[in-house]
């Protein structure tokens, strides 16, 4: 028994010799395409300047579940933008790192590659690279330095294996963060709800369902009010349920903004409160609702366009017409019918996605 334990040292040390003789597997620049899947939507236009690739996406997906890109290392940007939740938050507010609220409510993210007016609320991110750095650094978010996060990822080899793998080379830059994140979001599509099989003639709608769809894209009619509709497809129409533009919703008067919006970025007085015009895809699973997340219910949401648009100077012409003239007069079967419409939208496939969740 003695010499047995005399030998134990020396057998793991042997053990130990002969795994750091074994050569670690080279890693190497991996260019392989990466193949997005986008159903019936239209071809996607992805930046000439990014191409997705695997790894590149795969780098991406770190990134964005990476909880050291908070200044405490306790959020990701996965921590507002919930897989389940439609890539977006629960709260009206989201709160970062210092406890702070944020002051709009967490946009959506998936389809970004059919988004053609900037992101953010107010679009001050002219690509969605741009847009994927700043909430690492505002104070309200994340409150972290680029510098900082470069150094935390720089100390960690799966990091510099990863940035090998996707640009070449293991040196981590700001540049090659937002390229990769802005490849995984661009991955993130959505095209596979009740009503793309509906489109594509593998199910019918029920009655209800049929209706809201008709409700939806029937314009306002005060004229003839038997043949008038919601007219929700005047702002989200086309195959993303939106149409890239600021428009404003009739939330508020001119006395009573608080949050100016596109304004802020273009320094124009044409768009006061003119907010970007979401997809609704998913709608009935991203609550709460308007850049300031104030409806809770998709029910408050026609109840507003319904009966409580306000006027104001850069109020949609479209949605004057419904004011002025009292409202779209929906009875409460309508609302019935354009809510199990909208939820024909969501798309479970989507929300369960392996491809898009933590790969930790």
């Amino acid at each position: 028994m003695k010499k047995v334990l005399y030998l134990l040292p020396l057998f793991f040390a042997l053990i130990l010799s002969c795994r750091e003789d074994e050569p670690k597997p080279i890693v190497e620049l991996d260019e392989t395409p990466y193949v997005l899947e986008f159903g019936n939507l239209p071809e996607p236009e992805i930046p000439s300047d990014n191409a997705l690739t695997q790894q590149g996406v795969q780098l991406g997906r770190m990134l964005f579940y990476e909880k050291k890109l908070s200044k405490d290392n306790s959020q990701s940007c996965a921590s507002c933008h919930n897989q389940t939740d439609g890539f977006s938050d629960t709260l009206q507010f989201s709160v970062g790192v210092e406890l702070m609220e944020g002051k709009r409510q967490a946009m959506s993210v998936f389809n970004m590659a059919w988004h053609s007016n900037e992101f953010f609320w107010d679009g001050r991110a002219t690509l969605l690279r741009d847009q994927s750095l700043l909430p690492i650094q505002d104070p309200l978010e994340m409150n972290e330095t680029l510098e900082n996060v470069i150094a935390k990822l720089a100390n960690e080899q799966i990091y510099r294996d990863q940035f090998t793998r996707a640009f070449g080379s293991e040196e981590i830059t700001a540049e090659k963060m937002s390229l990769a994140m802005e490849q995984f979001m661009l991955s993130i599509v959505s095209y596979d709800s009740k009503f793309d099989k509906y489109l594509a003639g593998e199910i019918h709608l029920s009655e209800s369902e049929e209706r809201g769809r008709i409700l939806y894209n029937t314009e306002f009619n005060p004229f003839f009010p038997e043949m008038s509709g919601a007219d929700c497809a005047h702002c989200h129409g086309g195959a993303n349920f939106e149409n890239d533009q600021f428009m404003n919703n009739g939330l508020d008067t001119d006395a009573e903004f608080a949050d100016m919006g596109r304004e802020e970025v273009t320094g124009m007085a044409a768009d006061k409160a003119k907010f970007k015009v979401p997809s609704l895809r998913n709608v009935a699973v991203t609550q709460p609702y308007m850049h300031d997340g104030r409806f809770t219910s998709l029910e408050e949401v026609i109840d507003h366009y319904d009966l409580h648009i306000k006027p104001s100077s850069t109020l949609d012409p479209a949605l004057i017409q419904v004011a002025d003239n009292g409202g779209l007069s929906l009875s409460d079967q309508d609302k019935t019918d354009l809510i199990n419409f909208l939820k024909t939208l969501t798309d479970e496939t989507f929300l369960y996605k392996s491809e898009y969740t933590d790969p930790f």
